[in-house]
């Protein structure tokens, strides 16, 4: 069944509601290509592998979670931003991409879909952060040291973990940031949780694990937002009934 442009943009506006989120690209619409749409492609970053596959696979949308046009970037249309989107324009695909939406969306986002791929229970936005999601809480199903812990994070995700802060205590409670989320550290720690995950990890939150007692786990920041896209793009398929298919294209950072 084929939707339209318009269609499919404003059904994902309706569920990601990207007017209320103050965030660093354009959400929605980044690349217009063909009205009608048979088949979308989902995908983590709309990088040229992403968007080649989507040519051999005769797509007509690409919804990822990282498009273009970042606060900062550099405007003009060259090199690989300018093979990128002539490729796009050429095989008249739609780029379809929402950043933070997709990251606190409560139940599709990237947070809420990693809490359940963690096996966590009580899942909640952490309150007093904003955008709220940013930060998501939960509870383990039983305490655990922090090595358990990462065994079972490393199982879950497919990829090795960086663990740091190794207090005596075991695992409860845990708070959660996909992707680049690092700085949020010392939140999670006013919080009071045993542990912290998220995707990335710089040189001072090591320290911060260290010297606040805190469990700390960098998982990867496209092993950790693999899952919100993939999970729109599901709904997406039960709403519209449309053709979606999520391509995993791998990455270890």
């Amino acid at each position: 069944m084929a939707v339209t442009r318009h269609q499919l943009t404003a059904f994902l506006d309706e569920l990601l509601r990207p007017a209320d989120i103050n965030d660093f690209c354009p959400n929605g619409l980044q690349v217009e290509g063909s009205h009608d749409i048979n088949k979308i492609i989902t995908g983590v970053t709309a990088s040229q592998a992403l968007i080649d596959e989507a040519v051999r696979l005769n797509a007509d949308a690409i919804l990822v979670h990282h498009g273009y046009f970042w606060k900062g970037e550099d405007p003009a249309l060259t090199g690989m931003k300018g093979k990128r989107i002539r490729t796009l324009i050429k095989n008249d695909i739609n780029l379809l991409a929402y950043h933070l939406p997709i990251d606190v969306h409560p139940q599709y986002g990237n947070n809420a879909q990693l809490g359940d791929i963690m096996g966590l229970t009580d899942l909640a936005p952490l309150s007093g952060v904003k955008p709220n999601g940013i930060i998501f809480t939960g509870r383990t199903t039983h305490a655990m040291s922090g090595e358990v812990f990462r065994q079972q994070l490393e199982s879950a995700l497919g990829r090795n973990v960086l663990q740091e802060g190794h207090p005596p205590k075991d695992i409860n409670t845990v708070a959660w940031c996909t992707g680049g989320g690092q700085g949020y550290i010392e939140q999670a720690i006013a919080a009071g949780v045993d542990a912290f995950v998220t995707g990335e990890v710089s040189e001072q939150t090591v320290h911060a694990a260290r010297e606040l007692g805190i469990h700390f786990y960098a998982a990867g920041h496209h092993a950790t937002e693999r899952y919100g896209v993939k999970a729109v793009g599901e709904w997406l398929a039960s709403e519209l009934e449309v053709n979606v298919e999520f391509i995993d294209i791998d990455n270890p950072a």
